[in-house]
Parts: C-alpha cells; sequence; structure tokens
C-alpha cells in the first residue's frame, strides 16, 4: 500500500481568490505587467493545489503593512469616554429641548387663542427628561466606574 497522497484539485473558488491576490500584489508593485499576466494565466490554468501553490510561493500572504495596522487596532479602538459636551450626548438634549420648546409654543397657541388651560406639553417634557436624565448619568457613572476599576 503506498503513503503518496493524489495531488488534490483545486477549485474555481481557489482560482479566484489566488488571481484577487495576484491582482493585490501587482498594485502593490510586487509584480510587473508580463510577471502578473503570466501569473495570472498560470493561476487560471492550475488544475492541483501544487500548480496553484506554485503561483504565489515567492509572495507573502499577507501584506506587512497590514500585520502593522492590525498590531495599532487594539489602541486606537479603544474609546475615549464620553464628555457631557459630547454629541453622543448633546444630540439627544438639544433634539429634547427641541421637542419640547415646539410642544411649548404650541400650547401657548392653544392656550391664548382659545383659553384652554391644561398644560399638556408637561406630559411630554418630565417623562422624557426624567429618561434622559437617568440615561446621562448611568452612561457618565459606568464610564467612570470603569476609570476607576469599580467594574473588576
Amino acid at each position: 500500500m503506498s503513503d503518496q497522497v493524489p495531488p488534490m484539485r483545486t477549485s474555481d473558488s481557489e482560482r479566484d481568490r489566488i488571481a484577487q491576490l495576484l491582482q493585490e500584489h501587482f498594485a502593490q508593485g510586487r509584480l510587473d505587467h508580463e510577471e502578473f499576466t503570466e501569473r495570472l494565466s498560470g493561476a487560471y490554468k492550475s488544475r492541483t493545489e501544487a500548480e496553484l501553490a506554485r503561483v504565489t510561493e515567492d509572495l507573502p500572504e499577507r501584506d506587512l503593512a497590514e500585520l502593522r495596522d492590525a498590531e495599532r487596532v487594539p489602541e486606537e479602538a479603544s474609546a475615549s469616554p464620553l464628555s457631557w459636551r459630547d454629541p453622543a450626548l448633546l444630540i439627544p438634549w438639544f433634539l429634547w429641548g427641541g421637542v419640547n420648546l415646539l410642544c411649548f409654543a404650541i400650547w401657548l397657541i392653544v392656550f391664548l387663542t382659545t383659553g384652554h388651560s391644561y398644560p399638556w406639553f408637561l406630559w411630554v417634557l418630565f417623562p422624557w427628561g426624567i429618561l434622559m436624565g437617568l440615561v446621562t448619568l448611568g452612561v457618565m457613572w459606568g464610564q467612570r466606574g470603569g476609570e476607576d476599576g469599580l467594574h473588576r
């Protein structure tokens, strides 16, 4: 019984992946036009994985610049803590203020023209304001607690 493994056939998706890899190397300047076209035709003519591997054997699988960028990502991806002037907090508060100002203006017009005095705008002002305040305090407290090490 023979221990040799027969050569594995390659698929169209593997050929396409290698062709895309060759295009990236050509765009990065590792291959000139002639070498690129030769290797690309060799990739599409290959029938086995070994033939396909020969097309890219002297090229890196990943670009070294990508590896350096991948090492820097965790430092850049760390989120800075929110402050009171952060748009993530300011925009909802300005929206709350604008909607309540509009509701108050409508109530004032109705009050001055018809005499109806029930302050219905307070049903918009207070529940939404209380909810916004709790969310804002929760976010600020949660971030402060994470910085002080309370969430260990």
